[in-house]
């Protein structure tokens, strides 16, 4: 008897939690959904923003998901995208609330931080970087000097094969260190290094199952061993990496001459205290810091990672970037931002790189914080908003050869640079990338100096790997490339 009403008990819970979880008949479509952990098999995790896109053939631009007994609409199409992100930009403006991400950043930062918060902060940020030079033009002598550290590097491997992940990420994270820390760190330098290594298997892991479990079952999965629980570990290492720069700060910090980003926040703090809505405390400083490093980093270096396998792979392409640097800027000089007008084909393939690598290929998620009509569908408040980037980055209705890679994308008629309103790979809205001008910099300054002095091939008898690593950012798989001096 005790059997048979376990049986029944279990049946009922498993009834109830079908019916409270059906989609209303206004609600996206979507794939059926298994109680209690919903659509958590109807992906490939080694590929999700492909099973993501695949989905669409079948539901519509605009269908559901649930993951444990969490709904999410996922947005497909560049028409659609940037519907939800920009036409209800205020609508989607704030970030869910996911358990694995309070965990580490409590609410706190520039990037999953909401309201007042996140305005105030992300304003500071924004001014406070610009006052060191962020997305100008006095910004570009650091990028060239980083690129000659990175070249002796490149250049003492004497054309052998090289491994280029771990340096690129130290030379494009040595830009945003200088404006929020006020230094470089060496290429030789153990903890910094360590550091990357960590950036990169956290992002992974973000994205895998183990995090969307933790965030589904929170109660259940902080008591299970896994994957996640690294994730935690590697957050507080770095928390204690920036507690560290922090406590080397306040030994010679003068609030009357900043010398950087945490210089600044150190007055505002100062400033804003006893301050009711003040967000400024040392907490909000140490993930502020993180959020600026990872987001300031990781998606430049991994650009530049596919962009010297998509030069080893297409070297007639590769030739006529050069030609055209030759031509325009020769090998005596550096380049600048100002050469950028005069160099289209260059400018076409940096930006076909960045289409086609597809760096941060669901952008991050977003929240409805009221309710908003998509494609004749109801989506209430508090539904997560997935937008498929990849979707609009290889939207057939926007691109002439969306799976070929083709430069021409982003040229006219008469060879002149073209932009596509579709290219949208730092996102758009409300959470349009606090980065993008930096980024955009870097990659232009980086790529075109490592064209004007190296010619990138890879190892004899070695084809290059196309094949990504999925994660927040989709990421070449690793792999060793000539950089032969020209």
């Amino acid at each position: 008897k005790l059997t048979v009403v376990i049986y029944w008990y279990i049946l009922s819970v498993i009834l109830l939690l079908g019916l409270k979880n059906r989609r209303s008949g206004s609600f996206p479509p979507g794939p059926t959904a298994i109680p209690i952990i919903g659509n958590m098999l109807s992906l490939d995790r080694s590929r999700t923003h492909e099973s993501l896109t695949q989905l669409a053939e079948t539901y519509g631009n605009v269908y559901s998901l649930r993951t444990g007994q969490t709904w999410m609409v996922v947005v497909n199409s560049f028409k659609v995208v940037r519907e939800a992100l920009v036409t209800h930009g205020e609508s989607v403006s704030d970030r869910p609330d996911l358990p694995l991400q309070d965990e580490i950043a409590h609410g706190k930062g520039v990037i999953s931080s909401n309201g007042h918060l996140w305005k105030q902060q992300r304003r500071f940020a924004l001014s406070t970087l610009r006052l060191f030079g962020f997305g100008k033009k006095s910004l570009e002598p650091f990028i060239t000097d980083e690129f000659t550290h990175c070249a002796n590097i490149f250049r003492s491997y004497k054309g052998k094969p090289l491994p280029p992940h771990l340096i690129l990420n130290n030379v494009v994270s040595n830009i945003i260190c200088s404006l929020v820390f006020g230094h470089r760190f060496e290429y030789g330098d153990k903890n910094f290094k360590n550091l990357i290594k960590l950036f990169d298997q956290s992002l992974q892991i973000e994205a895998s199952v183990w995090a969307e479990l933790y965030n589904s079952f929170p109660l259940l999965m902080k008591h299970v061993p896994g994957p996640h629980q690294t994730v935690k570990k590697i957050w507080n290492e770095v928390k204690d990496f920036v507690r560290n720069e922090l406590k080397e700060h306040r030994k010679n910090w003068d609030p009357s001459d900043p010398r950087d980003y945490i210089d600044c926040y150190l007055r505002e703090i100062q400033a804003n205290s006893g301050q009711v809505d003040s967000t400024f405390d040392e907490e909000n400083l140490v993930i502020c810091v993180m959020d600026l490093f990872v987001a300031g980093s990781e998606t430049t270096s991994t650009t530049l990672r596919w962009a010297f396998l998509y030069m080893a792979k297409y070297p007639e392409i590769q030739e006529k970037v050069q030609a055209e640097i030759d031509r325009v800027v020769g090998q005596s000089r550096p380049l600048t931002m100002d050469d950028r007008v005069n160099l289209p084909y260059t400018d076409a393939v940096l930006h076909e790189i960045q289409r086609f690598g597809n760096i941060v290929p669901l952008s991050l998620p977003h929240v409805t914080n009221k309710a908003i009509q998509l494609e004749g569908y109801n989506i209430p408040k508090g539904i997560m908003i997935i937008p498929n980037l990849t979707s609009a980055l290889f939207d057939k209705n926007e691109w002439e050869t969306p799976c070929t890679f083709n430069p021409g994308h982003f040229l006219d008629n008469e060879g002149k640079f073209r932009k596509r309103a579709a290219f949208i790979p730092f996102s758009a809205g409300k959470r349009l990338c606090l980065g993008e001008n930096l980024a955009r910099m870097e990659l232009f300054l980086f790529f075109t100096s490592f064209m004007q002095h190296f010619t990138f091939s890879m190892p004899a008898g070695v084809k290059p790997d196309m094949s990504f690593r999925f994660g927040v950012t989709l990421a070449p798989k690793p792999y060793e490339i000539c950089a032969i001096p020209r």
